[in-house]
Order: C-alpha cells, then sequence, then structure tokens
C-alpha cells in the first residue's frame, strides 16, 4: 500500500482525537440516530463536500451524489436516497447543488466519445438541446456557466415530478425544494431562486392524482 493510503488511518485517529477534544460526547450523540432536516443532491466532484460548504455538522445533511447532480427517474439509487429521506427522515429541504467549472457539464457541450459515461452525459444533452437557443446567444464561458445554472433548475423540476415528492406533497408535508450553485472559485454559493413547495408549482400534466 502507498504511503497516502495508509495515513488515512492516522489522520482517522487524529480526528476522532479532535472531535472528543471538542465533546467527549460527540459519537455518543451521533450514533443515536440521525434527524437531518435537508437532502442534498450534488455532484460527485471532490471539491464540493456537503456539509463543508455550509458549514453543518455531521447528522444535518443526507447527501446524495453523483455525476453533474442530476435527477433522472430511472436511477433507483437516487430515487431511494429520496424516499428514505422524504417519507423516513422527513425532510424538509431538498437543495439541488451544480458548481461552476462542472466537469460532467461541460463534457456534454461537446461531442467527444467518453465511453460509458456517454448515457448519463446524453441526459444533461437534453437540457442543452432544451435551452439551445438561450446558449447559443452566450459567449463560450458564460454559455458554460449559464448552462450550469439551466441544468440545476431542470433537475429540481425533474425531482418535483416523482411520485416521491408528488405523493408527500399530495399528503401535506411540508417540503420545499430548491435550486443552488456553488463557485469553487470564491466559495460562494448563489441561490437560483426556483424553489417548489407544491404540486401546483408544476403544469398541470406532472401532477399525479393518488387514490385516497
Amino acid at each position: 500500500m502507498d504511503n497516502y493510503y495508509n495515513e488515512l488511518f492516522e489522520k482517522n485517529k487524529k480526528w476522532v482525537s479532535k472531535m472528543l477534544d471538542e465533546d467527549i460526547d460527540y459519537f455518543k450523540n451521533l450514533s443515536r440516530g440521525q434527524n437531518p432536516p435537508i437532502l442534498w443532491i450534488g455532484c460527485s466532484d471532490s471539491r464540493v463536500p456537503a456539509n463543508n460548504i455550509i458549514g453543518t455538522k455531521p447528522g444535518e445533511v443526507f447527501v446524495h451524489r453523483n455525476i453533474a447532480n442530476m435527477v433522472i427517474h430511472t436511477d433507483m439509487s437516487m430515487l431511494s436516497v429520496l424516499e428514505y429521506a422524504v417519507t423516513i427522515l422527513k425532510v424538509k429541504h431538498v437543495i439541488v447543488c451544480g458548481h461552476y467549472g462542472c466537469g460532467g457539464v461541460e463534457a456534454a457541450m461537446s461531442n467527444k466519445h467518453l465511453g460509458f459515461i456517454d448515457n448519463w452525459i446524453r441526459q444533461i444533452k437534453d437540457v442543452y438541446r432544451l435551452h439551445k437557443k438561450l446558449l447559443e446567444s452566450l459567449d463560450k464561458s458564460d454559455r458554460f456557466n449559464r448552462f450550469v445554472e439551466l441544468n440545476v433548475i431542470e433537475q429540481v423540476h425533474d425531482l418535483a415530478k416523482t411520485s416521491v415528492i408528488q405523493k408527500a406533497w399530495t399528503e401535506h408535508q411540508n417540503i420545499h425544494l430548491h435550486g443552488w450553485v456553488y463557485d469553487i472559485s470564491d466559495g460562494i454559493i448563489k441561490d437560483l431562486q426556483v424553489t417548489l413547495s407544491e404540486n401546483n408549482d408544476l403544469e398541470d400534466i406532472y401532477q399525479l392524482k393518488f387514490d385516497s
């Protein structure tokens, strides 16, 4: 094993010691369970750790991450996390957080073959197609940044269309969906002002009717 790998265990021990110095019951309290008010759907990019950038502690944020923070209706991993967060943990907020400079979004702007990931990126290309006229009216840098934002906005709407969220709203569960973008260059989060809180925030065609 290389030195970096072995150092991880030492870093873990130092972290445990630090936490216990600050609070002797730190791990004891964590082991009692979780009650996070937030589900975070973010990008797998290693530079965008959810808890760190919003200053929250372990136990405050339930997290799902994938390439380019996508909400894909056939993604069983995402849907399982969503259902658990909404129906069991009863989160109040679901945040889709993208980030400027996202490699997945950038790849979706090109025609380069990348392998299996092409199938995932195709979902992002659909967002480009929907907003092609606007995006191609911008210069390259602005186009990339706006594409990141539009991708987040579309994922928030796709999140609202899931049966999990639709059912929660039908049952009058207080849950709000938000779209954010994180700027790695300065650490600041931008609220895209796309907050959905009820079925009526969607077009009629997407509003599911559940048997009472």
